[in-house]
């Protein structure tokens, strides 16, 4: 597509002229944008076909589960969470035994904060389907927001485990190992990045180390995009953990701007765009509670 060729030429001529931040990284004016993603006729269609079905009497409660659930999962697609959370709801009580469903419903409840809800969910997935490696990565995360840091770092290690090279899998035990003892994490952070393949996402990890720019995982998302959503895709993963490194490091203005970033391109689907407004939530208490701390020392001090 030849504005899709445009937009990856205009890239690379933000990026060449990009101004130092200092150290390694460097910033750009305007950031690097994909066109945020917007509903396709597909999933409106697919939405109005589920919703026609399922005012008909002579389906099965099997097919009215199913219908459900598809319909769901087109609305989460799309950001309608409380329309998706209806739908899901709706396929559990015909059939409880969805591992899928359980598994969406607790990235929900972790994104909203209801931790023990999530905990739940992401249990019952794994009972019904011990093998499904998207729940325990999820339930360790959920363990890390709700603050039982022990308990995540034993899911993620052993989800980290079970497949060395995945390297989101490795970023979030390092981000989970933060907790605990930084000089630690980082030195595992380095040996497991020592072992990678040539999955793209290693290059996140490169940049988590300081090892690449910004700029340069930027270029490297630029060249390998195939198309917008794409881009758009991992723009969102790059800013977010782009916007954890920062925040790791105590640099709130920086982290908020790229976790906004990463909310940009609609990528609602991925959880990174959904812990994006988590992790704002949470710096905000954070900046909050601090400016409470220092004005109640001045109050002291007068």
């Amino acid at each position: 597509m030849k504005w899709f060729s445009v937009l990856i030429a205009g890239l690379v001529l933000i990026m060449s002229g990009c101004s130092s931040m200092g150290g390694k990284d460097k910033e750009w004016a305007p950031p690097p944008m994909a066109v945020p993603l917007q509903p396709s006729i597909q999933q409106e269609v697919q939405i109005a076909r589920a919703s026609q079905l399922l005012l008909r009497s002579d389906i099965t409660e099997e097919q009215r589960a199913e219908l459900h659930l598809q319909r769901g999962v087109y609305y989460d697609s799309l950001g309608l969470r409380e329309l998706a959370r209806y739908d899901f709801n709706q396929s559990l009580s015909i059939n409880p035994a969805q591992a899928e469903i359980f598994n969406l419903l607790g990235v929900y409840f972790t994104q909203i904060g209801q931790y023990d809800a999530a905990y739940e969910a992401f249990d019952s997935t794994l009972e019904l389907d011990p093998g499904n490696q998207y729940a325990e990565r999820n339930r360790a995360i959920a363990l890390y927001y709700g603050d039982r840091i022990d308990l995540a770092l034993d899911d993620m290690t052993k989800h980290y485990e079970d497949d060395p090279s995945d390297p989101f899998s490795a970023m979030w035990l390092y981000i989970i190992e933060m907790k605990s003892d930084q000089q630690d994490a980082l030195a595992k952070l380095e040996q497991r990045y020592a072992k990678r393949d040539q999955q793209w996402g290693w290059a996140l990890v490169a940049m988590m180390l300081n090892k690449i720019s910004n700029d340069e995982v930027i270029l490297d998302i630029a060249s390998g995009a195939k198309d917008n959503v794409m881009l758009a895709q991992r723009l969102t993963e790059t800013y977010f953990y782009m916007a954890k490194r920062y925040q790791l490091a105590g640099e709130y203005n920086e982290a908020v701007s790229l976790y906004k970033l990463s909310l940009s391109f609609n990528v609602y689907e991925y959880v990174e765009h959904r812990y994006a407004f988590l992790e704002l939530g949470r710096i905000f208490s954070e900046v909050r509670a601090e400016r409470q701390e220092q004005l109640k020392e001045e109050s002291e001090k007068e």
